[in-house]
């Protein structure tokens, strides 16, 4: 018996960590005899077996031997006795250990003190077990020897194993590889690949490439993948890296374009098509082994490729992601930036940033200006915003701005162009118009926060005076119903359910009917579904008007037609026309194609415009009306003095009526009021046109009118707008109480 015993208690008992010098071998020792304990940690203790020494953990018992199995799936050879628990305990363990833990490499010496127990050769051969001796046969020598044959054929078995583990991991590191779209997932990719494949830690690998991963700057090596105490360098300079011997042998290998096998790291070089250049180093701790590098040979040419690719793929994911002026993100990418807050609860804003008459400046001076002003606007935002801020080009000349709300709200923001813009021999001032959304919690998605933020960025553009507006939820409300209102104008316009109706136009000093006035009504089964002063703007504003107007005007002329067949042939046909329809340019002849296919005279065709429409675009309203007066049309202007229309510009145009305004006639009432429609009338008379009120009620109106000198009226005392049955009827009355003789 020795003299030193091992103390062994119910929990799992390990040795001492042997000294250094090499990986240790683990020896796993499973015995229910003390003294064969004792008996192996003496004769293997402090032994050195090819140059490594022996780290021995013990078990007593199955149940312990399978806990240190699972502890140490490394261990090279399990010393088992047969007979434990059970008669079966030690070969029950040999099919644990192989089946359910499934340590293929790890060799198996079945020791036994009764040789009845032997295992059959069958056995032997199905568990694939390395050797079996009674434990008298295992004297000092033959231990030693039975151990060091373990080891050897371990080390053949994990060498064989590695290498075929090597060949499946480059087959599948080169197809995973591909699906990587960048270079820091590549780079990432090939560290655990090659930590995998050379056993290293992943700590002592570092992954670099030449030229920026950012551009710009195509010479200097950049580290793009890293782990450990290396992870904080990634996509910054080689030379960042504090390791100076570490920054040498990469440049080295990057400058002999080929690799590096030194005596305690490796350095890969790696290089694809169009001369993109890579590099691996690897803290070893030793000369790379010669077995070793056919392997890494493979593994770089497979790399190299995919490196190749992923360079493509980078390139394209950027030019998807960025704009190419700015080099900014694009719209897409802010979109997924919103996606990242969406529904989360944050003090996160979204402001989008319109630059003010853009399209003036880029007209005026050039585009190269207008693009250099684009260029200076992103610097400045991206030096004055936080770093934790998101910036985008999401349009043309609109900026998009994800970040905080110290950062991101309206003061900050419209600071940032108090000063002016140097662009080349220019100093541009620049406005903006802002529209900002908090509470991302509250979207669902990207999209519908890039939806928010632009309908207040649209209020605050139609806004007189605002710079920015703040979204609020009844603004999608009333967007929302917009959009649903226009939807229905749209398809009950196209399944004719839009009516032309016509108000007649009575001469003031004679009673006479001269006229009718064309407007278009919106019937629905219980009265009109929307009044004209509603859905005509939405028309307008969807591009509808266009199609509706020229409808209009063809129905108006119908029915001129049919009322000079009725007796009515000398009556005026009033129609109302809009800017979108101005801006067509064939719009004069869309008119006069109008009048000749139903033969209407031009000169019974009056068509009216909005004064804010004459002041809106004067050349290109000037020169329609001059093409309209060729063609003998009349012109009026249309609710005359709720706008701002020059007088030096009013006696320019070409104009024949001006019609006075519904709301300054209803001022006249009880002898009061008329100043407005006094002006205008006396107006009309020095420019020699005719003069229209619209919107007389009472007699009391109608006789003020008249004393003024206007010419003709429309309203209520005379006739409501009605369809066109009931027009023909209204007008056989007129003339027919006109006919009738009056009492003597």
């Amino acid at each position: 018996m020795l003299d030193e015993l091992v103390p062994f208690g119910d929990d799992i008992q390990e040795h001492e960590s042997p000294p250094s010098g090499g990986t240790p071998w683990k020896v796993l020792v499973v015995d229910d005899d003390d003294e064969v304990h004792d008996v192996t940690r003496f004769v293997l203790h402090d032994l050195r077996i090819f140059g490594r020494p022996l780290n021995l953990l013990y078990a007593h018992s199955a149940r312990q031997a399978r806990a240190v199995l699972r502890q140490h799936p490394d261990t090279a050879v399990a010393l088992l006795d047969v007979v434990m628990e059970t008669e079966r305990a030690g070969l029950d363990l040999v099919g644990y250990l192989r089946d359910e833990l499934g340590l293929a490499e790890c060799r198996i010496i079945l020791r036994t003190g009764e040789p009845g127990y032997a295992p059959e050769l069958s056995v032997m051969n199905e568990y694939d077990i390395n050797d079996y001796r009674t434990k008298s046969e295992l004297t000092h020598t033959r231990l030693i020897t039975t151990v060091s044959a373990a080891l050897r054929a371990y080390e053949q078995l994990r060498a064989i194993a590695e290498h075929r583990r090597g060949l499946e991991l480059i087959v599948h590191a080169a197809a995973g590889l591909l699906e990587q779209h960048a270079v820091a997932d590549l780079a990432e990719g090939v560290l655990t690949q090659l930590a995998a494949l050379l056993k290293l830690p992943a700590d002592g690998i570092v992954c670099t490439q030449k030229g920026s991963p950012f551009g710009g700057d195509g010479e200097h090596c950049y580290v793009v993948g890293a782990a450990g105490r290396h992870a904080p360098y990634i996509a910054q300079p080689l030379e960042a890296l504090p390791e100076a011997g570490i920054v040498a042998a990469i440049q080295n290998s990057v400058a002999r374009a080929q690799h590096v096998f030194a005596a305690d790291h490796t350095v890969l070089y790696l290089k694809a098509a169009g001369n993109q250049e890579a590099a691996v180093y690897l803290e070893s701790g030793h000369v790379a082994a010669a077995l070793d590098r056919p392997l890494l040979d493979v593994f770089v040419a497979n790399i190299a490729a995919c490196f190749g690719n992923v360079k493509l793929v980078e390139r394209l994911n950027h030019i998807a992601f960025h704009d190419p002026l700015t080099r900014l993100p694009n719209r897409v990418q802010f979109i997924a930036d919103l996606d990242g807050v969406a529904g989360r609860p944050a003090d996160t804003v979204v402001a989008l940033l319109d630059i003010d008459h853009f399209a003036d400046l880029n007209d005026g001076l050039g585009q190269d200006i207008g693009n250099a002003l684009l260029l200076a606007v992103g610097e400045r935002l991206q030096a004055r915003l936080a770093p934790g801020c998101r910036l985008a080009r999401v349009g043309a000349d609109v900026f998009g701005v994800l970040g905080p709300e110290a950062q991101v709200n309206a003061t900050r923001l419209l600071a940032l162009f108090h000063e002016p813009f140097e662009v080349g021999d220019y100093q541009l001032p620049v406005t903006v118009t802002l529209g900002l959304c908090g509470s991302p919690d509250q979207a669902d998605s990207g999209i519908t926060l890039l939806k928010r933020v632009n309908i207040a960025l649209n209020r605050a553009k139609r806004s007189v005076s605002a710079h920015y507006e703040c979204y609020l939820a009844e603004m999608e409300d009333n967007t929302r119903w917009r959009v649903e209102v226009t939807r229905r104008l749209r398809l009950d316009f196209q399944l004719g359910k839009l009516q032309v109706w016509y108000q007649p136009q009575v001469a003031l000093a004679t009673g006479e009917v001269v006229g009718v006035e064309a407007l278009v009504r919106w019937p629905g089964e219980s009265g009109f579904v929307q009044p004209p002063d509603v859905f005509i703007p939405l028309a307008e504003y969807s591009g509808l008007i266009v199609h509706i107007g020229a409808w209009v005007l063809e129905q108006a002329c119908v029915q001129r037609a049919q009322l000079a067949a009725a007796g009515f042939a000398s009556l005026r046909m009033a129609v109302n026309v809009s800017m979108p329809q101005f801006r067509k340019a064939d719009f004069v002849e869309q008119v006069a194609g109008t009048l000749a296919r139903y033969q209407m005279p031009a000169s019974l065709l009056e068509l009216e415009i909005t004064e804010s429409i004459a002041m809106d675009e004067p050349k290109v309203v000037l020169q329609g009306l001059q093409a309209l007066k060729r063609l003998g049309v009349q012109i009026a202007i249309d609710d005359f003095g709720t706008g701002y229309s020059s007088l030096g510009h009013l006696q320019s145009l070409p104009i024949d009526c001006l019609k006075v305004d519904r709301s300054f006639v209803k001022e006249i009432r009880d002898g009061q009021g008329g100043v407005f429609a006094e002006t205008i009338v006396g107006l009309s008379d020095k420019l020699g046109v005719k003069s229209v009120a619209e919107g007389v009620e009472t007699l009391e109106q109608a006789g003020f009118l008249r004393d003024l000198g206007c010419a003709v009226a429309q309203g209520y005392l005379y006739a409501p707008p009605m369809p066109a049955e009931p027009l023909h009827a209204w007008l056989h009355q007129q003339a027919s109480s006109r006919r009738a003789p009056r009492p003597a």
